[in-house]
């Protein structure tokens, strides 16, 4: 055999060896690392199950409180929208209570055509007697004068104008006790009279007064008023009868009204002004 022959056979053998060498080792640190491996993770397995479960917690946590922010965001939108279409709806309300009222004043025209009807809102009401005197934002300048009619726009009777000036009015209720209008019951026809009462007044209540003997009256009457007097026209309801009082003379009988206004809600009212005598004397109508 020659020399470069036995060299390469050596050269194979070398290179066989090292190889088994190497992969002996290798196997042997794999082995060394999988014991050290499998001796530390009998402590350290629950630690970390302990921190993997810690973390999950704490991410479910953070996540509950995000969706509770969510949800008090998404609430307060909501209470903001409910808060704004309850507004809307207050002032649709609101309009729709002035539409009634206009088309109820249109009628009033057609009711009046004598008079022309002048709106007016209240401004002010008297200390002490709010709701039987108060003042209005229509005067002299607009036409008005003393003992022109001031009525609803249901066409119920609500006073007449008491002081005037340039820009304002003051106006004088029906269940105030300087006051009286001379009326008729509608379903009989008898006349009566209606004035103003000082205990009743308190009640919103006025008194119906001068019924006569042959006329009859129940609970639930309407009274209107007469046209006599020379102040209000006739056909304005003052009220209704709710209670009637009755002595051993027939003569002294009166009965309680409700009148058609609602003196404590009242924000608008109507002056009746004539079209043709538009003074009118300061007297109270008797």
């Amino acid at each position: 055999m020659s020399r470069l022959s036995k060299n390469r056979i050596f050269l194979l053998i070398l290179i066989t060896l090292l190889i088994f060498v190497f992969i002996v080792a290798t196997s042997s640190r794999d082995s060394k690392l999988n014991w050290i491996n499998n001796i530390l993770s009998v402590p350290l397995s629950p630690i970390q199950k302990f921190f993997t479960f810690a973390g999950q917690k704490i991410d479910e946590a953070l996540s509950f409180f995000r969706d509770i922010e969510a949800v008090k965001q998404e609430n307060e939108e909501l209470r903001l929208k409910v808060h704004n279409l309850e507004q809307e709806n207050r002032e649709l309300i609101g309009y729709r209570e002035k539409i009634k009222e206009l088309r109820e004043a249109l009628k009033l025209k057609d009711i009046f055509e004598d008079y022309e009807i002048i709106g007016a809102n209240i401004i002010s009401r008297d200390a002490g007697n709010w709701s039987n005197i108060f003042r209005i934002d229509v005067g002299n300048k607009d036409g008005i004068d003393v003992d022109f009619p001031v009525i609803t726009s249901s066409k119920g009777l609500v006073g007449r104008i008491m002081i005037t000036d340039i820009t304002s009015s003051k106006v004088i209720t029906i269940i105030e006790e300087n006051s009286s209008v001379a009326g008729w019951i509608a379903r009989t026809g008898g006349h009566v009279v209606v004035r103003g009462d000082m205990a009743l007044k308190e009640e919103g209540l006025c008194r119906m007064d001068y019924i006569p003997v042959d006329v009859e009256v129940e609970v639930g009457d309407i009274v209107e008023t007469s046209g006599l007097g020379g102040i209000y026209p006739k056909g304005i309801i003052i009220g209704k009868v709710v209670q009637i009082n009755k002595t051993s003379n027939e003569l002294d009988r009166y009965a309680i009204i409700e009148p058609a206004a609602d003196f404590k809600r009242l924000e608008e009212v109507f002056v009746l002004k004539n079209k043709v005598n538009v003074g009118r004397s300061g007297s109270v109508e008797e």
